[in-house]
């Protein structure tokens, strides 16, 4: 279906943004780029090798010894019973790691002295569908029950489960937390003042970096994993309910405060019930980053199907993580549709509920639900849609057979633990290593060629131009950069970003990671150039593509890791497919909607003008929709560098090596903590650099 597009008017401009915009028109960006880059040349050509800070992957610096050190007095005093690192740290892992194991004993391990958990899976499967059918509907129980029972056709379904109760952990405090916290940000702007820098830096921060320090204050295990699931999983969920809040008609809520309710029924009678949909979206894409953090929590000892993917990557078994994917990617899936059709269904319960009381609208909704039944040749005999009341009694009497699956799976073994004599996981294994090894072989000449063209052509040219400057210089450049893109204000935030970094003593792996983030970026940007305007161009690509991306955006990012790996096998080139390949979904999707946000009027303005297509394209479309253009690489950017840093473990190397190697080595993990606080300051500089880029050249 297609819409009618208007052209928007262009937004005021404020007084303090006029000089902005007059530099926007006058600064020629062009220019400038090209002169700084002169210079760097000039200055590598002359000075390359000198004070470039390597530092040897054994070596410490001062702050890493002073980490270690710290690590070692919080250990002291936890177990020394300090206040703090043990009664309130120590308290909050407890109950955490109690919670978990509670729930794992109840579904997914044995419960001592049982050999089985408490409900075996014949009753996990019935109160999952159960639960599915309440909340999404018959088509997503179903989903939700074949996707359970995957887990265990593939042989991780105590795994499974474990990701499951993490994720459902992690999701249900962030609701208790987040939602009164959006609530709050939404009808108090100092609240929203205080508590955005720190949503933009826990978004900001890639997964990696929250790791390291929530393993040092809570140890290893299921806590870790729940907090910095939480940690991840949180800022969408308060921005979002924020805006929900912040979009319900002014006009609705003058006309309440006209009848005299009081703040809080304000809030649970108009505000909530009408931002209900959106709040649900939030819930939505918490879950979904609560999943994607619950599979890299493995690298802290978090239970779940992280741990199979992560012995798989290490010992090159590509069938075994790819198995193991899958069950990511199918919990992933239910999980999305899950929550989206609840958001759907909270939609339309708003409706009902806000036409309580007033017959004839009640009426006229029920007419027009069942209109397009009626007139429909193909929908005759269809049964209505049933009402509340008739879905409350229908899951009141299905509680029965869940109740019955309960109880045999709790009194027979059979129904108690998965049979493995359904485990196809094996199999599937060899039959996609087996087809690997054969792909690979007869592609391995392109792959190779491609990958050789990649580096020799751009990335070692470009690690030697940033690795091997002199620091200074490279900083310099970066804050010339910054300044020429966006204004003093990303100036001064790149400034202290290097003074960070700097401070770290891994400023030369910092512009290793900063080589390989860019260089994907690059590949990102083309493939979403092309996707992006083949879609905005045509309905038809739209159709067939997007469904495609939306699929693409539910992975989790560890998954993209076994096709890279088993193309390209263990090297930083893998690391930069997989980047690639998790960030051309959003790129894409933002390059799509700026070139279909062109007015209409002007396309068809410059098309009487007798232009061709390719003129259309490059000297209407693209220049009209820069602002997406800068936006889609701005958040290209940030999911490359995340991506990045977990590619660390296929050979990425640099930051994120360094990263992982801290989880691993007692001796690294001062150092590994500092790469996380490099690689945060290194994600806070190009997202600040790329946000006020975006906002320059959108004004101008």
């Amino acid at each position: 279906m297609t819409t009618l597009q208007t052209k928007r008017p262009a937004p005021a401009v404020t007084k303090e943004e006029q000089p902005y915009v007059e530099q926007g028109r006058n600064r020629h960006t062009g220019w400038w780029l090209l002169g700084i880059a002169v210079v760097w040349l000039g200055g590598w050509a002359l000075l390359r090798g000198i004070d470039t800070l390597v530092l040897p992957f054994q070596d410490q610096t001062t702050l890493s010894t002073w980490l270690n050190g710290l690590r070692d007095d919080i250990q002291l005093a936890a177990s020394q019973g300090n206040w703090f690192f043990d009664g309130v740290i120590g308290g909050i892992s407890d109950a955490l790691d109690g919670l978990v194991t509670f729930l794992q004993q109840l579904i997914s391990t044995p419960a001592p002295p049982r050999p089985v958990p408490e409900i075996g899976w014949l009753g996990v499967v019935a109160l999952f569908g159960w639960f599915g059918l309440a909340v999404a509907g018959a088509r997503m129980a179903l989903l939700v029950i074949g996707t359970v029972l995957a887990f265990g056709f593939v042989g991780y379904w105590s795994d499974g489960m474990d990701t499951l109760i993490i994720t459902t952990v992690a999701v249900v405090i962030c609701c208790i937390i987040g939602l009164p916290l959006g609530i709050a940000m939404a009808r108090r702007k100092s609240v929203s003042a205080a508590v955005t820098p720190v949503l933009d830096l826990m978004q900001t921060m890639p997964a990696f970096a929250y790791l390291a320090p929530l393993a040092l204050f809570f140890g290893i295990g299921a806590a870790s994993a729940v907090v910095c699931t939480l940690i991840y999983a949180i800022p969408p969920l308060v921005r979002i309910t924020e805006h929900g809040i912040r979009s319900v008609p002014a006009t609705t809520v003058e006309a309440a405060g006209s009848l005299g309710v009081t703040k809080r029924q304000l809030l649970r009678q108009v505000q909530i019930p009408m931002a209900r949909r959106t709040i649900v979206v939030g819930v939505n894409q918490c879950t979904m980053a609560a999943l994607s953090m619950a599979t890299i929590a493995a690298y802290v000892n978090g239970p779940g199907l992280g741990k199979p993917v992560i012995a798989a990557l290490q010992n090159l078994d590509v069938g075994a993580a790819a198995v193991a994917g899958l069950a990511i990617v199918l919990a992933a899936i239910m999980l999305d549709r899950t929550t989206t059709a609840a958001s759907e269904r909270s939609q339309r319960d708003s409706a009902r509920v806000a036409s309580v009381g007033r017959p004839g609208v009640v009426m006229m909704q029920v007419l027009l639900e069942k209109l397009p039944r009626w007139a429909s040749e193909e929908t005759k005999g269809r049964r209505p849609i049933p009402t509340p009341a008739f879905r409350r009694a229908a899951l009141g009497l299905l509680l029965i057979p869940v109740a019955i699956c309960v109880y045999y799976s709790r009194t027979f073994l059979s129904l108690a633990q998965f049979p493995e004599s359904v485990n196809v996981g094996p199999d599937i294994a060899k039959w996609i290593n087996d087809f690997t090894d054969s792909f690979v072989n007869a592609v391995d000449t392109f792959t190779n060629a491609f990958k050789n063209f990649i580096s020799y052509a751009f990335l070692n040219p470009l690690q030697s131009l940033m690795a091997e400057s002199p620091w200074w210089l490279m900083a310099l450049v970066l804050l010339a950069i910054a300044f020429v893109l966006g204004g003093w204000r990303p100036t001064v935030t790149t400034a202290v970003c290097e003074a960070v970094i700097l401070g770290t003593g891994l400023w030369n792996d910092a512009m290793v990671t900063l080589t390989m983030t860019i260089v994907a970026t690059v590949l990102v940007m083309i493939l979403a150039m092309l996707l992006g305007v083949w879609m905005g161009r045509s309905r038809r690509a739209d159709t067939v593509i997007r469904p495609f991306l939306d699929t693409f955006q539910v992975i989790p990012p560890f998954v993209y890791l076994v096709p890279a790996l088993a193309l390209f096998s263990s090297s930083r080139f893998t690391a930069i497919i997989a980047a690639t390949a998790y960030a051309v979904p959003i790129a894409t999707k933002l390059v799509a909607d700026g070139i279909r946000g062109v007015s209409p009027s002007t396309v068809e303005a410059a098309r009487s003008a007798g232009i061709t297509k390719r003129q259309m394209i490059t000297k209407v479309q693209l220049p009209m929709s820069r602002e997406a253009l800068v936006l889609a690489t701005n958040q290209g950017l940030l999911y490359v560098l995340s991506m990045v840093v977990i590619g660390g473990m296929v050979g990425g190397g640099s930051l994120g090596y360094l990263v992982i190697s801290g989880f691993s080595q007692t001796q690294l993990f001062g150092k590994g903590l500092a790469a996380g606080i490099a690689i945060t300051a290194l994600g806070v500089m190009l997202d600040r650099i790329a946000r006020y880029a975006a906002a320059r050249y959108g004004r101008a």
